[in-house]
């Protein structure tokens, strides 16, 4: 058996239920929280993700914006996977695109078809939404990211850039 089809097969004994992927409205917070705490983990950050999570309040209006997609993968009452995202309406046309921001499968899950069924749940919800297109970046490196990437849409050579904002003066 290939490395791949162990990890397919791993990936099933652990998924004892079926596959449940959805998107999360104003009234999914406490999953909304499963999310972050799933994000934090498979990124290695809990910090970020835990440490000063917003009230309940905040992540109901996120949930409920037109400018904020949530989607989660169960297996059972189990929370498998995650991804996040935004709404960009454009300028120079009357459309939108999504950026995913975050896309996290728990461990024991990966590559078993979980990324790929949360960006089809996507593709629908976009499809929905009149939103033209979905992007998303990856890590230099991050080999399994790109592989999932390059087999769902058309890769774009750019550079990334972080900004600090500048705090005032006056």
């Amino acid at each position: 058996m290939t490395a791949r089809g162990r990890r397919v097969a791993q990936a099933s004994l652990a998924m004892k239920h079926p596959l449940f992927v959805r998107t999360l409205t104003s009234g999914d917070v406490p999953l909304m929280r499963e999310l972050l705490t799933l994000f934090g983990r498979a990124f290695d950050d809990v910090e970020t993700y835990s440490a000063h999570q917003p009230d309940d309040d905040y992540l109901e209006r996120l949930l409920e914006s037109e400018t904020f997609i949530a989607i989660a993968a169960l297996v059972g009452a189990n929370t498998v996977g995650g991804l996040a995202g935004y709404v960009l309406p454009k300028f120079e046309q009357p459309r939108s695109e999504f950026y995913i921001y975050d896309l996290a499968v728990d461990a024991p899950y990966r590559r078993a078809g979980v990324a790929t069924a949360m960006v089809e749940k996507l593709r629908e919800v976009a499809a929905s939404r009149g939103i033209y297109v979905i992007f998303v970046q990856a890590d230099a490196g991050d080999d399994a990211a790109i592989a999932l990437y390059a087999t769902l849409g058309q890769r774009e050579h750019v550079l990334h850039f972080d900004i600090t904002p500048r705090t005032s003066t006056a």
